[in-house]
């Protein structure tokens, strides 16, 4: 008895992704991390709990911070996403300020958590410019670093809201 080929339902979903549009079938059930790394290759953006915990898979939709390894990519169409690759000046490499100091701080080891704080960081920094340490803390908190101990990550943070509020 022969078993008929199962398709499976896909979607066309177009997703602004660090300012470029993609046009893209999916699985209704694909997660925005699955699309990101597979099909776009865009992997900075990484994976290590599936379920909301550890923040490595954090990245803006329209500005605000979701956990994309339980997002679905269907609910980002036509929607506007930025990923660790996409902070950068894409025209000249040029690192923005957080960035920057994340490596005068020294503010990562093995580097796997790194995109998800820098994503983290710059939502922080875009909502509270000139933030306490205490909101920093507190901003930074869904997100785990198994090798800093968070201290560099904090001052990293810190050094750059006090960089930018000056220039």
């Amino acid at each position: 008895m022969q078993q008929a080929s199962q398709t499976r339902p896909q979607l066309d979903v177009r997703l602004i992704v660090n300012g470029r549009p993609h046009e893209l079938r999916i699985e209704p059930r694909q997660t925005l991390a699955e699309v990101l790394r597979g099909p776009l290759g865009l992997t900075g953006t990484k994976v290590s709990c599936d379920s909301q915990v550890c923040g490595t898979c954090t990245v803006l939709v329209d500005g605000l911070t979701v956990s994309s390894c339980t997002y679905l990519a269907a609910d980002a169409h036509d929607r506007e996403v930025t990923t660790v690759e996409g902070l950068a000046n894409p025209d000249t490499g040029e690192l923005t300020v957080l960035q920057q100091s994340f490596i005068d701080h020294a503010a990562f080891q093995c580097g796997f958590c790194t995109p998800g704080f820098l994503i983290t960081a710059t939502a922080l920094l875009e909502e509270t410019p000139r933030p306490t340490r205490e909101q920093v803390i507190e901003g930074l908190e869904g997100n785990i670093c198994r090798c800093t101990g968070y201290q560099q990550i904090i001052d990293a943070v810190m050094t750059a809201a006090e960089r930018s509020a000056s220039s």
